[in-house]
């Protein structure tokens, strides 16, 4: 039992390295982002759907489902293109840290849509996170692109999270990730027609891009879904939530020992992205003790 256990933390810890090796691989692959994009999810769904045809899993989703997982599999493309865009204009430590600032987006839009009060606490690490973002971004200012970029992906991060968040009472999560996929690749090759973006040149990669795109497409993005919807069987939220806070960590490592001085930033760049993640990990713990607590009180009224 004990074995199974640790099993499983590997596992979850391994999911989460896997996470923060996108971002190193979108720094490797020479594509820009919309076509990086476009390969991603495009190689994504196949995989995804071998995986319905080996677990002969049903493909039926209702209409009101497709329009759902329209919007939000265009919010997604968005997403990874603003993502890999802020990469691409400044370097992955930057992009993974401003990205960290999604909990708070969220905490902005939840009470919109679960129609609840916005809480004042969240407000308050909302704006020491701000607080951490203008220390980067003053002493930062060749990376200011990239960090704008980068808050465009956080806010579409928190936005399709909500959504899913409401979906998933009336989905099963592989379903939501193949649709949203299939839409925002649909999206993105409307898009690359309109603008003449097919050209013989776009389908012509580097060997080297192809075997990024596969590890991305494969295991950064098919297999970590669904392993890390698994791995919600065996552990709770709270230590998936603060496995998932170290995601900008490990990348940020990572990025140091893969491109080294292109990734060395000033000391106070450090400081600011210290903040900014102390202050989201600190966010995921109050927010579990809370749910717990919440739980907690449930059962007991149910008791009496």
């Amino acid at each position: 039992m004990q074995e199974n256990k640790l099993n499983n933390y590997l596992q979850l810890h391994l999911i989460v390295f896997i996470w923060g090796f996108t971002a190193i691989l979108g720094a490797l692959i020479s594509l820009d982002a919309i076509p990086l994009v476009w390969y991603r999810m495009s190689l994504a769904v196949l995989f995804i759907v071998l995986y319905f045809i080996i677990k002969k899993k049903s493909f039926k989703v209702d209409k009101k489902g497709l329009l759902k997982f329209f919007v939000t599999g265009v919010i997604i493309a968005l997403h990874w293109i603003f993502f890999f865009k802020a990469i691409k204009v400044s370097n992955v430590s930057v992009a993974l840290v401003t990205i960290s600032t999604g909990a708070f987006f969220a905490a902005l839009i939840e009470p919109i849509f679960y129609k609840r009060r916005i809480n004042p606490l969240e407000m308050v690490l909302g704006l020491i996170v701000i607080f951490g973002l203008y220390i980067i971004f003053n002493f930062e200012s060749q990376y200011k692109l990239g960090i704008i970029y980068a808050l465009i992906a956080s806010f579409l991060s928190a936005l399709f999270s909500v959504f899913n968040g409401l979906f998933i009472k009336e989905y099963a999560a592989n379903t939501i990730s193949l649709y949203q996929l299939v839409f925002g690749v649909l999206f993105i090759t409307v898009y690359l027609l309109v603008t003449n973006g097919f050209s013989v040149s776009f389908f012509i990669i580097p060997t080297s891009d192809w075997i990024y795109l596969l590890i991305l497409s494969s295991i950064c993005t098919a297999y970590a879904f669904i392993a890390s919807v698994k791995i919600m069987k065996y552990i709770s939220p709270y230590t998936v939530m603060l496995t998932i806070n170290l995601e900008p960590i490990y990348a940020i490592v990572l990025a140091l020992f893969i491109f080294g001085e292109k990734e060395k930033m000033n000391p106070e760049f450090y400081f600011g992205a210290f903040i900014v993640l102390f202050v989201v990990l600190l966010n995921g713990i109050i927010k579990n003790k809370t749910v717990i607590r919440n739980k907690i009180k449930a059962k007991t009224v149910r008791k009496k």
